[in-house]
């Protein structure tokens, strides 16, 4: 590759030190603003014949941007929601150039700030019952390595409503026990620490799966290792949700209605029972790592059985059962039929 551009340049220093340094974006942020412009990158060679070392901030102005984005959604098959990530990774990027070079890179930035998000369709959030939860914790097979591995794992998720990359970076010194119970101090997204504690019988169950892999004296250790590295990955766990959901899927046929549990389902589920059981919500905010309550009212949903039972206890109230004092004056009354309820 020849002398790379300006605007390279300037893309390399925001990858490499200005998102994981200076604002401490999570990796896994890095890792799809990384994919956002190699994708830019393949439709500026492929369409316009503009290989990446050629490309200027003034080539990328309104009119190509719309056409890469229109691009990744029909040629690419890109959904609403993932078009809308790679725009923000780019309307991200334009800031950090214009503040650094305003001249060469103004017309990129004015010409993306332009660029209308596309409305997404509300995905429906798979918010497991408590029955449902109790199912699940049950399925693995303790009996062998991975079903015991799997049954710490998901019942550690749901106790701690971690995100999956956060239970992928559990390590053995990250776990706390003292006389008041046992503390996880989990590092979230944008490098964001937070400590919460779980139940007892989860942290029972947690220390004596560390026992039991010999990790006790072994702080710098993943608490959690697939069958070929020491460290599970997001991978992994998504395949043992699916694994244990489809077999919940075939033995209770009436529950688990969603076509699909993604590991993060169990994470709302956490704060929806907490929301149900009365835990403030700034309570449950903090527990799971938000940056505003509006994250968390949107995470804690009621289920359906709590709405169906609140709305009973509600008629009840308000629209109580016929007396018979009552039914008696209707008949004297002769009210209407139709007018009855």
């Amino acid at each position: 590759m020849n002398k790379p551009s300006q605007f390279l340049e300037l893309l390399d220093s925001f990858i490499t030190n200005y998102m994981p340094c200076s604002i401490g974006a999570s990796p896994h942020t890095v890792t799809s603003y990384k994919y956002a412009f190699r994708l830019l990158l393949e439709f500026m060679y492929s369409k316009k014949r503009i290989s990446a070392d050629k490309i200027t901030f003034e080539q990328l102005d309104f009119s190509t941007m719309t056409a890469f984005l229109d691009w990744i959604e029909k040629d690419r098959g890109c959904s609403a929601s993932t078009k809308n990530q790679r725009l923000s990774a780019i309307i991200s990027f334009s800031d950090y150039a214009q503040n650094r070079d305003f001249d060469a890179a103004s017309v990129f930035r004015k010409g993306v700030i332009k660029i209308p998000m596309k409305k997404a369709r509300n995905k429906k959030r798979a918010v497991l019952s408590v029955q449902e939860v109790s199912i699940l914790l049950r399925l693995p097979d303790d009996s062998k390595e991975t079903g015991l591995r799997d049954k710490v794992l998901l019942s550690l998720m749901y106790a701690s409503g971690a995100r999956a990359q956060e239970i992928c970076d559990l390590m053995v010194a990250n776990i706390q026990t003292n006389i008041k119970g046992s503390t996880l101090n989990i590092k979230g997204k944008g490098g964001k620490a937070r400590r919460i504690g779980i139940s007892d019988n989860c942290a029972k169950l947690l220390q004596k799966y560390v026992s039991h892999r010999r990790l006790d004296s072994k702080p710098d250790k993943h608490v959690f290792s697939s069958q070929t590295h020491e460290q599970m990955t997001i991978a992994c766990i998504e395949g043992i949700f699916k694994k244990y959901i489809r077999h919940a899927k075939a033995e209770y046929p009436a529950l688990f209605r969603e076509d699909s549990y993604p590991p993060h389902s169990m994470r709302h589920s956490t704060a929806s029972h907490m929301l149900e059981a009365g835990v403030p919500i700034v309570v449950i905010k903090n527990f799971l790592g938000h940056a505003s309550l509006q994250t968390t009212q949107i995470y804690a949903e009621l289920s359906q059985n709590t709405m169906d039972r609140h709305l009973k206890e509600w008629n009840n109230k308000w629209f109580p059962p016929d007396s018979e004092a009552m039914k008696e004056a209707r008949k004297k009354n002769e009210m209407p039929d139709f007018l009855t309820v």
